[in-house]
Order: C-alpha cells, then structure tokens, then sequence
C-alpha cells in the first residue's frame, strides 16, 4: 500500500459531531477526509475511492464497527487496510471483540488531538513500509 501525499481518512461515526471533531482534528495536518455516518455507507464509499486509513466507531446502528471491520477484512482489496476503532468502550472484552474482528488499534473517546495524530501518522507508517 502507497500513501499518496495526501493520505486519504474515511471517518465513519453515526454522531455527526465526533464527525466534525475528528474532521477539524487531522485537516490541518494535510489529510484528505472521506466521512460515512454508517456501516452500509463506509463499505460503499471504501468500493469507490482509495483510501488509506479507516477511523472507524464501534456503536452505530445498523452494521456496527465490528462487523464493518470483519466485512473488510474478508475483502481482499481492502485486507490490510489500517483500522483504528475509535469508541468510549473501555471494557476488555469490547477491545477483545475489536481485535478479533481485524482493527489494528483503538483510540478512546474523549479524543485525545496529539494522540489521534500520533496513532494515524504511525498506522500510515507502518502500512506504508510493508
């Protein structure tokens, strides 16, 4: 996977708030951001555009994020695509689901602004040097 030199982020979360907020977070920082305000809508706007890191909510109605994730991971274009799930769920078992349905790591609500930098520009890394 190449990163182009503006990565592109799709941000998928049913509260158009936490939308706006990581929206407002990684712009300035010179990421192209797709949004879907669901499961169904983030696996569409994945078939349609190259993108290069998924931050991806994990209570939405409909398709939740596992499931999103599992349904990426079963596709091969989109295999090793990096998925940070960002939820409020602190619970291990949460994090456990997360883990076994393919996310690559977690970010808590509240966001924390230097560590969401952190963790997308780490996850473009790493996927970009395989």
């Amino acid at each position: 996977m190449r990163v182009k030199e503006k990565p592109v982020v799709l941000i998928v979360d049913d509260q158009e708030q936490n939308v706006e907020l990581l929206e407002a977070f990684l712009l300035p920082f010179g990421y192209k951001i797709l949004t879907a305000a669901s499961g169904e809508e983030a696996l569409e706007r994945l078939a349609g555009n190259s993108v290069d890191l998924l931050l991806l909510d994990v209570r939405m109605p409909g398709m939740d994020g596992y499931e999103v994730c599992r349904r990426i991971r079963a596709d091969a274009a989109h295999r090793k695509l990096p998925i940070i799930m960002v939820t409020a769920l602190q619970d291990a078992e949460d994090r456990r689901m997360g883990s076994e349905a393919g996310c690559d790591d977690f970010i808590s609500k509240p966001i924390d602004k230097k560590a969401l930098f952190g963790r997308v520009k780490a996850m473009l890394e790493v996927y970009t040097t395989e």
